[in-house]
Formats: C-alpha cells, structure tokens, sequence
C-alpha cells in the first residue's frame, strides 16, 4: 500500500468515526485505526493523523470546561468523505456546545475497543434504536416500544419495584448470544443505582430483551473509591446471594481474581434413575476494572509522566478477561488485510 493510499484509508475511518460519534479524541482514532501496534505506536500515528485531519479543516479542535481536547466533523470533512463515496453531516455546531462529554466519550471508547476485538457493540442510545427499529409512530409497535435492555426486580427500603435498565454500552462477546453489559461510573452511587447494580448482578444468565443472554456485567470506575464502592455492592450482593438454600435459579457470587466474580446458578440436571438434583453452573462474570484514565494524558516525550499501560496487549480492553474464557486475541490492522512489520507504519 502506498503512503497517498494509506493515509487517505486513515482518514477515511477517523472521520466516519467522526460522523459516527459526532465528537472523537486522538485516543478513539489510535483505538479504531491502529489497534495492533503498542501503545506509543498508536497514539504517534494517531497524532499525526489528527495533526493532518485538522490542518485540512477535515476536523476542528475544541476544549471542554475539563480541558479535554476533542474533535469535531467539519462541512469540509463532508464534503472530503462525499467525494470518497461516503455520506455524512457536520457535527461542529454540536460539540461547540459540548461542555463535558467525559460519560460519553469513554462509553464510545469501549464500543470502539470491543469492534477492534472483531465484536459487534453499541452505545445505549444506538441500543435503543436497534430495539425500536421496527416500531413506527401511531402503530401498536409504537405504543410498546422497549423501554430498557433488562427487566429486574430492585430491592430497596421501601419495597420491591420492577425496574427496566439500560447499560451504558453493550458487546456481544459470545458466539452463542452472549451480552458483556458496561457500566461507566465516574461518581459514586447513591442508593438507587446501587440498589440497581446489585440487580443486575443477580440478572446475569437471564435473557435481555433482544433474546441474547447477559454474561457478563462490567463496571468501569474512574477513581479507586468508586471501585471500592462497586466491590462492597458485590461483596454485599454476595453475601445475600450465598446464604439463600439451593433452589433452582438462585445466583451464588464468587470471588474469581481482583476485580472478577464468578456468578453461579443452581440448575436442575436430570440424572439417569430419573430423579432430578440441582447443581450449580456458571452463568456469568461480574468484572470491575479502572476506566484507563490515563492513557488520554501521555505525551511521546520526555516530559511523560504516565502509565502506558491498560492497552490491547495487555488484555485490559474493552475489559480484562477471566482466565476461565483465554485472553483475548491479539487485534488485527483494519487498514489491510495483512501487515509486514515496518510496511508503511505510522503513515498519517
């Protein structure tokens, strides 16, 4: 592949990328074009890319009130893709107004992760629209479109309700129907969600609402209190869960590793004098993990002071995979079918 051709399939992905999130950060681009090369690799070609993208006017910079650097789609970066037989629409007037994206960027991020493992995945809004697709207005799908991808029953104080939830972003991980569930949390939870991750973690082995079965539950925390806090909501979970007798569909919650619980449910298996007995199976994981905060902070020079690692190689995205399921494999280049190390590398 030539320099002119390689660059122009990098740019032809950063900005459908673009066009697809309507906001995007170098970081997204290093992940969704050049997920194979280590870390500093990436985010090098993912730079030069970005450098190229805007000083064509493809994309324009922006600074959020956290001093996050962003980027959005300008009419010129249209027009750019239009002419190599793409459609899309500027998103610059959008992310103008844009003041802390922070949630949505990293549930993005982790969809974008998850499609670098060859998985399909979405954001929750793009979720809903899958679920609703069908559903026309003033038509009976209309008036019983899906409210949430689960059904579960929320203990709290006060009572019992049922309750539909949402996930922040969703992977389908497992070729027999499997659902990885992410949740973001970049603040601590109050009661309520609290109440609603422990009934979710008692969910998994059921179905969701597109008949796929929830696997596994992953919370992405921001700081170490938040992950303190959504350990104790396991651990508390665990504790209730495990003391129950053995009845047929009862979850038992099991620390696997540091931040990986196993959740088991007692099924019935028939034996061959036809008497039935209960035995449990594992359903699911339940993983919680830091958010790779700081991987938007490195700088490819001296003055670096931050960790390079949680990328690809290290099986740490889009989350860290139980033993019991084999690492992941490692990513493949998008940009063709088959790399000779140093052929044409890093051009942006």
């Amino acid at each position: 592949m030539s320099s002119l051709a390689l660059r122009d399939a990098i740019y032809v992905r950063a900005l459908l990328l673009a066009n697809k999130f309507r906001v995007i950060r170098t970081l997204d681009i290093a992940a969704y074009c050049f997920p194979e090369r280590p870390f500093k690799a990436a985010l090098t070609a993912a730079q030069r890319a970005v450098r190229g993208l805007v000083k064509g006017q493809l994309l324009r910079r922006y600074r959020t009130d956290r001093f996050q650097t962003v980027y959005g789609l300008t009419q010129r970066g249209v027009d750019w893709l239009a002419e190599h037989g793409h459609d899309a629409a500027s998103s610059i007037r959008r992310v103008s107004d844009m003041t802390n994206p922070e949630h949505r960027l990293w549930a993005q991020f982790l969809v974008i992760c998850a499609w670098s493992r060859d998985l399909d995945a979405c954001t929750e809004a793009e979720l809903m629209q899958r679920l609703n697709a069908a559903a026309k207005p003033g038509t009976k799908a209309a008036s019983a479109t899906t409210q949430g991808y689960i059904t579960v029953d929320v203990h709290r104080a006060n009572g019992t309700v049922r309750k539909h939830l949402r996930p922040d972003a969703v992977a389908y991980d497992d070729k027999r129907g499997g659902v990885a569930w992410f949740e973001v949390d970049r603040s601590k939870r109050g009661s309520d969600r609290q109440a609603d991750l422990a009934a979710l973690i008692s969910a998994i082995g059921s179905k969701t609402a597109d008949g796929k079965v929830l696997r596994r539950v992953v919370v992405m925390c921001k700081t170490d209190r938040i992950e303190r806090d959504a350990i104790r909501i396991i651990e508390q979970a665990a504790a209730s869960s495990n003391d129950q007798v053995l009845i047929e569909g009862r979850r038992h919650i099991k620390r696997y590793d540091d931040g990986v619980y196993e959740v088991l449910s007692a099924v019935p298996l028939k034996r061959g004098d036809g008497r039935t007995v209960l035995r449990d199976e594992l359903v699911g994981h339940v993983i919680v993990q830091m958010l790779p905060t700081w991987l938007p902070k490195v700088r490819i020079d001296a003055s670096n002071v931050w960790s390079m690692d949680g990328w690809f190689n290290d099986n740490y995205l889009p989350y860290k995979r139980p033993p019991v399921l084999g690492r992941w494999a490692a990513p493949t280049s998008p940009l063709w079918p088959a790399t000779d190390e140093g052929d044409g590398a890093g051009t942006g």
